[in-house]
């Protein structure tokens, strides 16, 4: 069986703290035999959720931009890793956007009683996220709406790796327990979905 993780870069920084551990838990996929794809939404254009109800009645986003590709891809994978610095004491603006966009996918799945065609049943979600100062109680406000979304996705919430104290770019490097642990994650998410 084929198993599709996709990841989630959502940091506006490209080889930042939070790029490297997700770059790190998709080679555990990998390594695997998971197939792996990685997707960096500051890339993509994607507008905030308008809050037009064009949803309302099919379920559908009527906004026509590249959460169209998310879209897609979220529908066909059975992993999901998401990566996200913490700005402001929360998940960056980057990834609440594209939750808010799945406001959608919750209309079809609570209200309107849609299932969506072609989802994989078994799905599984990881979350990792990086912090400058130093505290593992500020990461509760990040993880809450990550929860929501994969709950909304049919994803259960698996595992997180939440890291403090990485101040400056690549200060991961200096970590290879937190390497090695990123990687792990990414090969026990494989695992969890093979096990069913």
């Amino acid at each position: 069986m084929i198993i599709k993780v996709l990841g989630i870069g959502s940091s506006p920084r490209v080889g930042g703290n939070s790029d490297i551990l997700l770059d790190k838990a998709l080679a555990g996929a990998l390594a695997e035999d998971a197939q792996m794809e990685k997707i960096i939404l500051n890339e993509l254009n994607i507008k905030p959720c308008q809050e037009c109800g064009g949803c309302n009645e099919t379920g559908a986003c009527v906004v026509a931009d590249d959460m169209l590709i998310v879209y897609d891809k979220l529908i066909q994978s059975q992993g999901i890793i998401i990566a996200s610095p913490i700005f402001f004491s929360g998940i960056s603006a980057q990834l609440k956007t594209m939750i808010d966009r799945i406001q959608c996918h919750w209309i079809a799945k609570y209200r309107l009683g849609q299932k969506i065609a072609r989802q994989p049943k078994l799905r599984q979600g990881v979350f990792i996220s990086v912090r400058g100062q130093r505290g593992l109680e500020i990461f509760k406000a990040a993880v809450k709406p990550v929860r929501a979304f994969m709950a909304t996705e049919g994803f259960k919430y698996m595992a997180e790796l939440l890291c403090d104290g990485l101040d400056y770019k690549g200060a991961v490097n200096k970590q290879p327990q937190v390497l090695s642990q990123a990687h792990e994650l990414g090969q026990k998410l494989v695992h969890q979905i093979r096990e069913g």
